[in-house]
């Protein structure tokens, strides 16, 4: 059974590499790994997969030994873990606003003791059936992640409560979301008031946490704060970089 690179990562403190996968490439994930990325996350919520390429993709992902994170569209209790049966090696669960919502998550995605997760191990997260099942629910709840992202004003508030929820292993802060619901309530909060106060609320409870970054400068400013589980590039932002480069090498051509 595969082991998760972003735990090993975040078990030492370490940066996990995240790079952002929206569409059905196969390529991607070969190069994402050959690169030196730890994690890809594979985006579910505003993105429409057919059930057959997520499985391909997991599969790929495990040959090239490299965690898919996947940030699904439901929050149905065996639509979520049939990811994980798949090959995912984590779950990233948007607008999770309260330690109640953090806990259910848990319920729905660990084993017990941690949690309530239907037991199949025939998977491919199982080795399919290759393995004791006892022996592979312990590894899965070892092995595969739970991030909750925080992206409301009720989230933030809540931020101490939900970093404390046991089975909980990262934060991830939406700044997109979040940015604009403090653009919609000014003088609340700044969403850089609500990096460190997720930043102190991790640090106490010992849990990694993380955002995109839309440069290298913000890259480094959000590791000197203490995120660990950092996005930076991915399909969209290589159409939008390689693209317009290409664009002007015809400029003048007839």
């Amino acid at each position: 059974m595969r082991k998760s690179k972003a735990l090993a990562r975040f078990r030492k403190n370490q940066t996990v590499r995240m790079c952002c996968l929206g569409h059905y490439i196969p390529a991607f994930i070969k190069h994402a790994a050959h690169f030196g990325f730890d994690c890809i996350w594979l985006d579910m919520e505003h993105r429409d997969f057919d059930g057959r390429d997520i499985q391909a993709i997991l599969a790929y992902s495990h040959l090239c030994d490299i965690d898919i994170m996947l940030r699904p569209p439901t929050l149905e209790k065996t639509g979520l873990y049939r990811f994980l049966e798949d090959g995912a090696a984590g779950l990233m669960i948007p607008h999770v606003n309260t330690a109640e919502k953090a806990k259910f998550l848990v319920d729905s995605i660990k084993f017990p003791p941690l949690g309530d997760r239907g037991l199949d191990a025939a998977g491919l997260d199982a080795d399919f059936a290759m393995v004791p099942p006892y022996e592979y629910a312990a590894h899965a709840n070892a092995e595969t992640f739970l991030v909750v992202q925080i992206e409301t004003h009720e989230a933030v508030e809540n931020i101490d409560a939900i970093a404390a929820v046991p089975g909980v292993d990262a934060i991830f802060v939406g700044p997109g979301d979040l940015g604009l619901r403090i653009h919609h309530k000014p003088g609340v909060m700044t969403l850089e008031a609500a990096f460190e106060r997720v930043a102190k609320a991790c640090k106490k409870h010992g849990k990694q946490w993380g955002c995109p970054a839309g440069s290298p400068d913000i890259l480094k400013q959000r590791h000197a704060q203490g995120g660990r589980l950092l996005n930076y590039g991915g399909d969209f932002l290589a159409f939008l970089t390689g693209l317009p480069e290409y664009a002007v090498a015809f400029e003048g051509l007839d």
